[in-house]
């Protein structure tokens, strides 16, 4: 069973989404904040993060861009959840990091397709890889077939 964590400072979208995905069959927690979203993370790591994108204190935006930097975290599937629907702010959100873009309000259908959609194109990669482990992989392959490795620089 999947994990999905929501970081939704409006505590009513994040029960109702947290509602439907549990009804759909994952295992769903939340909380109204990027620092508690972070110690979750740390504690137990989910297997998609639905994360709002302006939060007070900590923004969705920084706490994704956090996540792609850290070794830990820079391949979890992040889904940003909000209220804000413009194409600059979708920009803003895709170029930062993120997976996938939903707009608020939702149906519950669509939260549940594109929550399935993220899973359907994961399915066949490891949960996570360790950042060290697949540098230290590439530059090994890089050793062996110097030539694949030049023509794609």
């Amino acid at each position: 069973m999947a994990r999905i964590l929501i970081a939704d400072d409006d505590e009513l979208i994040a029960e109702i989404a947290s509602e439907v995905l549990i009804d759909a069959g994952y295992a769903c927690g939340w909380v109204t904040t990027a620092s508690a979203a972070w110690t979750c993370l740390n504690r137990k790591r989910p297997d998609l993060l639905l994360l709002d994108q302006a939060m007070p204190g900590e923004s969705g935006i920084t706490l994704l861009r956090r996540l792609r930097q850290s070794p830990q975290f820079y391949d979890l599937p992040v889904m940003m959840l909000t209220a804000m629907a413009g194409e600059q702010d979708q920009l803003q959100a895709i170029y930062a990091g993120a997976n996938e873009f939903m707009s608020k309000p939702f149906t519950p259908a669509d939260l549940v397709a594109r929550v399935q959609r993220i899973f359907q194109l994961r399915s066949g990669r490891p949960r996570h890889v360790d950042l060290r482990s697949k540098v230290i992989a590439e530059q090994n392959q890089a050793a062996v077939h110097p030539e694949v490795f030049r023509r794609v620089l």
